[in-house]
């Protein structure tokens, strides 16, 4: 079989560094998005021998060109793990425009612009691997993240919209909710902050990255035919929907 190719947006940080190097190890071909952080995703290529490539996810005209030079490069990529995102965290009476605009763009509109520009192939090809990251957040709601719970609970009705709509084609699309993760950015909350946080954990503890990606691993073999248009929340039993 082919190696099939896998593109990570949010690629070579936190949970979806984790992910790249889950699909490298299952044999992916793995493309890896990032946004910023140069000094970090040049690190992150050397290190694990994975391609990354730099462009915004909330512009349309930036994923439709890094996704055709991609396919120009490496070939047609064949799964999506969409994992980029950002806050942008206010108490919704101080909330403005810019804050509301920049994290539904990113995170939310960004599930347009980087999968129109793949579906046509996808479909073509009979074959398809869409895998949204989504947060525990968007089922439960969390103070001071309006805007972010709204893009993350919009992720999973596109999801499930999409799925219906492609489940003919051989293409599966699903979502993962991840609960509090063992990140850089988590752990730079203040610690007596982060022990309530892990109180409310019925597990005990904070996930790990590595737990999320092999989900993702799985949803985007070949066992995972028959999953679509589902959600799957890993949080150690904090939100049980």
């Amino acid at each position: 079989m082919q190696q099939r190719i896998a593109l990570v947006t949010g690629g070579t940080r936190g949970i979806g560094a984790a992910i790249s190097l889950a699909l490298k190890a299952k044999g992916y071909k793995v493309i890896a998005n990032y946004h910023q952080n140069h000094e970090t995703a040049e690190n992150f290529q050397k290190q694990h021998s994975i391609d990354v490539y730099s462009w915004d996810v909330s512009n349309y005209d930036d994923c439709q060109s890094a996704i055709q030079k991609i396919t120009k490069e490496h070939g047609e990529i064949s799964t999506l793990v969409h994992n980029a995102g950002i806050t942008k965290d206010s108490f919704f009476h101080k909330m403005s425009p810019v804050m509301w605009n920049e994290v539904i763009q990113t995170n939310l509109s960004s599930c347009f612009n980087m999968v129109h520009p793949l579906i046509d192939s996808m479909r073509q090809k009979g074959f398809g691997r869409i895998i949204m990251l989504s947060s525990i957040n968007a089922l439960k709601g969390q103070m001071g993240q309006v805007n972010y719970c709204a893009a993350k609970a919009g992720i999973i009705g596109f999801s499930k919209a999409l799925a219906l709509e492609t489940a003919s084609k051989g293409i599966t699309v699903n979502v993962i909710a991840p609960g509090y993760t063992d990140t850089e950015m988590v752990r730079s909350v203040p610690e007596n902050v982060l022990e309530k946080i892990i109180a409310q954990i019925p597990v005990g503890r904070l996930g790990r990255a590595d737990e999320i990606a092999a989900c993702v691993a799985f949803l985007a073999g070949d066992d995972a035919g028959f999953i679509t248009g589902e959600t799957l929340n890993i949080n150690g039993g904090q939100y049980l929907s």
